[in-house]
Order: structure tokens, then sequence, then C-alpha cells
């Protein structure tokens, strides 16, 4: 199974791809999709759309894995994280992608063991979960990838009792 994690941001979106089975996986690939906020946002979703779109042909993962929404004080980033999620559940819905959405306190629990980890400490666990060398950067890539193993975990939860289900 490939999982293409998804931390939605409009002017710095991160993408991580990680791959493998129940709870052995490996990371495949990180980066960015970045847009200016001089432009506008139709442009800037576009571009997200387009970018998304070329990670998805390059890597063709099975599954989207992608950051719920979340409270912000400020209701335009709220509304613009909104459209930019939109942008990218579309794209994955027109590739046939299987979507899966967490919460940033799911994310962080399941990978740092604690819901209110800082970014650096997802960094660090992302780096030794998928035993790289060195933190991936900037932080939207690492986040991205920490969505792709959460996503193993949970998934991997679901296979494995419905599995013991069976036996």
């Amino acid at each position: 199974m490939k999982v293409l994690g998804i931390d939605p941001g409009s002017q710095t979106l991160g993408w991580g791809i990680v791959e493998g089975k129940g709870l052995k996986y490996q990371g495949i690939a990180y980066g960015t999709v970045k847009s200016s906020p001089r432009e506008a946002f139709s442009k800037r979703l576009l571009k997200i759309s387009d970018g998304i779109e070329e990670v998805i042909e390059k890597f063709d993962p099975d599954m989207l894995s992608i950051e719920e929404a979340f409270y912000a004080q400020n209701v335009k980033v709220a509304l613009k994280l909104g459209q930019v999620r939109g942008a990218v559940l579309l794209v994955g819905e027109k590739a046939g992608l299987e979507i899966s959405e967490y919460s940033p306190k799911t994310i962080k629990q399941t990978v740092v063991g604690y819901g209110n980890a800082e970014k650096t400490q997802v960094q660090e666990m992302v780096r030794i979960l998928l035993k790289l060398n060195e933190i991936p950067e900037p932080h939207d890539a690492a986040d991205a990838l920490a969505i792709a193993i959460c996503h193993f975990h949970h998934f991997g939860l679901h296979e494995r009792v419905i599995e013991a289900a069976q036996n």
C-alpha cells in the first residue's frame, strides 16, 4: 500500500509518500507545493491542484490521507484552509484514491504519543520512524509524512481487527 499524506496550506502545502504494509513502512518521497500570497487565491488553488496531480501521477499512491480542518482564530485563514482541502480532496477523488482524514491531535498522538506535541517533536519522530538520516524539512513535508504514518497505524488496526475476527 502506498499512502500520500497531505498537510494542507495555502502558501506551503506539504506532501509525503509512505509505502508498506501494516506497521512496516518506509518513506518514499516528500516535498511541498508553494505558492505566493501575492497571487490571486484562485491561481494558488490551481497551482496546488496541479502540484498534487503531478505527485499522484509520479508516485501512483493507493490512498490519500489528509489533515482535517481545525479550529482557527482567524476566520479568513480557516476558510482558505477549507478551500485548499477541498481542492486536494477533489484531486484525490478524481484520481480514484481512497481518502482518510485525521485530526491534528490524532496525528500527533499516533506519531509522538502526545496529542499536543510540538512541530519539532513530530519531525524527530518522523525521522526515527522512517529511519531517515536527517529531519524532513520543511515542517510541512514532515507533517505530511506524519499524516501518512498515522494512516498506516489506524488503517493497519482496522485490518488487524478484521483479520482477528476471521480467525
